[in-house]
């Protein structure tokens, strides 16, 4: 589909009925010289963008796909994320020398320069599908490669990454397997994880391509290659499964887990460039990083459009990542509280993700309650917690009397259990709990034993 293709019609139904529900248009009679089916998808993609892909959305003539590829897509926030991250790789710049880290395992890798600046640098997407991550990283570039085997994703890109900005862009119709030759600063491979029959996958070699079986010749092929994989899969299996992994970010979006990055260094060299090895499975460094709200960015605005590309201003994403190992993990004695101090806090979702259980209290002044139960207390206020805090109003231990006079004064709430052996709708039952009340229980475990914790957000 292009724009020329939706006629005047067309476009004046899409444009009056942009905050229509869509499901209502579809079982109106559409007027004749209207293609409703296309003005739906148009409609449709438009909504979903307006808060995953809001620069996007608020550009005049950008064409969406039908809902499954845009669900399927970066957010806008992820993929400036991932445009950071790319900045500091072409920087050359250590994780521990980024303004934007927070506490940085021991030992952790640092990058070998890039290529110097004046340096025709090269961008490659393998996988580029919509194109919201292509587009964010683009303009780092002098060019860049557009590679989908989707003709229909295919014609999209090249009608909207003009829109966007992207003038140093080349779009592909062909597989990344077919585009391995090629050779970049920097290359984006985000396999497919769904198999043949539309069925979600999480294993690595269940994923299409199979970038286990590709390593080699992605290595090859770049100075620095990055890895999109689902949050659904398993961490520690992909570090042990690829070679030459120097990063991985466990990335989550307003404490939803969206997906896992790995930096993989890359065998290809510059004239002069100077390698140092990654670090082993156990040793590489992890970025546990909670975006939220978006703001206007201040450094980008101050500076021109890389290589005079009229991109939009990409919004500033705001995190402070923990980062660990898994050695420093296992090496780090568990803090248990010896009792319950005035704050409860719950890690945000990457951190739970990749496992820094005990490097929270490594890195934050907190006790963990129990060893299997991932809450935390504090006696003063942590301001810059890397999750959800509480203040703890009450609390009950399940004798008889006690959880009595608990449940007296709060006969409704809501109601979550944490490192509990029942779940929410049975205790729910047991408690003879009526929900909603603005009031909030938790049940968890504690010094061995179990209790119900009356909080409230902070």
């Amino acid at each position: 589909m292009d724009a020329d293709s939706l006629n005047a019609a067309t476009r004046d139904f899409i444009q009056r009925h942009l905050r229509d529900d869509v499901r209502q248009l579809a079982l109106r009679p559409a007027p004749a010289d209207v293609d409703i089916h296309a003005a739906l998808i148009q409609i449709e993609g438009r909504q979903l963008a307006a808060h995953k892909l809001p620069t996007w959305a608020a550009t005049d003539g950008l064409l969406f796909p039908p809902r499954l590829a845009l669900e399927q897509c970066s957010s806008e926030a992820t993929a400036h994320y991932k445009r950071q991250l790319v900045r500091r790789l072409l920087q050359g710049v250590a994780p521990s020398q980024h303004p934007s880290s927070g506490p940085i395992a021991s030992g952790s890798f640092s990058f070998p320069s890039g290529a110097p600046a004046t340096t025709p640098t090269f961008f490659v997407d393998l996988t580029a599908g919509l194109g919201v991550d292509f587009s964010a990283l683009a303009s780092l570039f002098d060019s860049a490669i557009y590679v989908e085997c989707q003709q229909s994703l295919c014609d999209l890109a090249a009608h909207n990454l003009p829109l966007l900005g992207q003038t140093n862009s080349e779009v592909r119709c062909s597989t990344a397997e077919e585009n391995l030759h090629l050779q970049a600063d920097v290359v984006l491979i985000d396999p497919a994880r769904r198999d043949a029959a539309g069925r979600k996958v999480a294993r690595l070699e269940d994923c299409t391509p199979d970038v286990g079986l590709l390593q080699e010749s992605l290595r090859s092929m770049a100075s620095f290659v990055l890895i999109k994989l689902s949050p659904m899969l398993d961490l520690a299996d992909a570090l042990r499964s690829l070679r030459g992994v120097a990063e991985a970010h466990v990335v989550s979006v307003e404490g939803e887990c969206k997906e896992l990055l790995l930096v993989m260094q890359g065998t290809r060299r510059t004239d002069g460039e100077a390698r140092c090895l990654p670090p082993s499975a156990d040793e590489v460094p992890i970025h546990c990083v909670d975006i939220t709200s978006p703001q206007p960015d201040r450094a980008e605005q101050s500076g021109q459009p890389a290589h005079g590309t009229s991109e939009a201003v990409p919004p500033a994403i705001s995190y402070r990542p923990l980062v660990f190992s898994r050695s420093t993990e296992a090496a780090t004695p568990i803090v248990l509280a010896q009792e319950l101090g005035t704050y409860l806090y719950e890690p945000n979702a990457s951190i739970l993700k990749a496992g820094a259980y005990k490097s929270v209290c490594h890195f934050y002044p907190v006790a963990k309650l129990a060893p299997n139960t991932h809450l935390y207390t504090s006696s003063q206020r942590i301001e810059d917690f890397p999750g959800r805090t509480w203040r703890i109003l009450d609390y009950a231990t399940f004798a008889k009397r006690d959880l009595h006079r608990l449940l007296q004064a709060t006969p409704s709430a809501d109601l979550s259990v944490r490192g509990f052996p029942t779940s929410v709708g049975t205790l729910r039952k047991q408690l003879h709990l009526r929900e909603g009340g603005g009031a909030h229980l938790i049940a968890t475990t504690f010094l061995e034993q179990r209790l119900l914790l009356r909080v409230e957000r902070v």
